[in-house]
Order: structure tokens, then sequence, then C-alpha cells
């Protein structure tokens, strides 16, 4: 199976444009400050700016800061190749490689492979000096719930 996701078209970026409405109004993002960029077929970044809310006991940002932002990633440059579903997290494995302190990330994700029903994607958090602090891959499947029926998905199309 390749790796090499297909090259965007005027309605796959239609469909991009789409899918970052539908994250910015997903209520779960209104408690993160971040941004979200479709490049491509595969691709995406997200930019988050984490703050105090977000420390564990110890001052770093807390494990579950990480999976959101990576999890993220990995997600939408998945959904990118699927134009019809939402597609679901089924497994997610997370590698810590830094703490992080409070300021300007960037989650990275790329699809890495599947085409029909299950997907795999990984992502990287980078962190305010440009080192990476994290990166996970997990697993997708294309649910039955249509992207057209979401609100925030039909606000970008």
């Amino acid at each position: 199976m390749s790796s090499t996701p297909p090259e965007a078209s005027s309605g796959q970026d239609a469909h991009f444009r789409a899918l970052e409405s539908l994250y910015r109004t997903a209520p779960i993002n209104h408690l993160f400050d971040s941004e979200i960029e479709i490049m491509g077929p595969g691709k995406c970044d997200i930019w988050f700016n984490v703050d105090e809310r977000h420390l564990h006991a110890a001052g770093a940002v807390h494990g579950s800061a990480y999976f959101k932002m990576l999890d993220d990633a990995a997600f939408y440059a998945v959904n990118s190749l699927v134009t019809d579903r939402f597609v679901l997290t089924t497994a997610f494995n997370l590698l810590f490689t830094r703490p992080i302190q409070p300021g300007r990330l960037r989650a990275t994700g790329r699809w890495i492979s599947g085409r029909k029903r299950i997907y795999v994607g990984e992502a990287r958090l980078i962190d305010a000096d440009g080192e990476e602090a994290g990166r996970g891959t997990g697993t997708f499947m294309r649910s039955r719930i249509p992207l057209a029926g979401l609100p925030g998905y039909s606000n970008g199309a």
C-alpha cells in the first residue's frame, strides 16, 4: 500500500476548509487557544498556545494536553482523505520526549497508510524552541456519521 496521498483538487480544498471550520466549532476546542491548517491531502498543522491552566502540579504541561494536540493533528490529517464520513480514533500511542512549558506549540500530523476503512496517522509536537516534545501514532476508522450532517462542517464548505 502506498504512503503517498493523492494531490489536492478544488473539491478537496473545500473539504479542507470545511474540516477547519468543524475544528473551530467543536465545543472542546473553545477550551484551547488554537489554530488549524490543512495544507493538503494527509497533512495538518495545529498551533496551540498553552498557559498555566494546562500545567500539572510539577509545573509542566499535563499529558492530557499532549494527547489532545497530537490526536487532533493526526485525526485531521487522516480525515482530510475521507470526504464523506467523520473518522473516529480507535487507538493512539503517545511518546513524551520532553516536558513543555507554557508557550506556542505546533502539532504536525500526517497520514501514514490506509484508504478504505482503517487509517493510520502520526503526529509530532514541536515546542517553542523548535524541539520535539512528543509524538504519537493513531489508528482511525471511518464512522457512520456523515460529515455533511455536522453543522460546523457545512459552515466551511
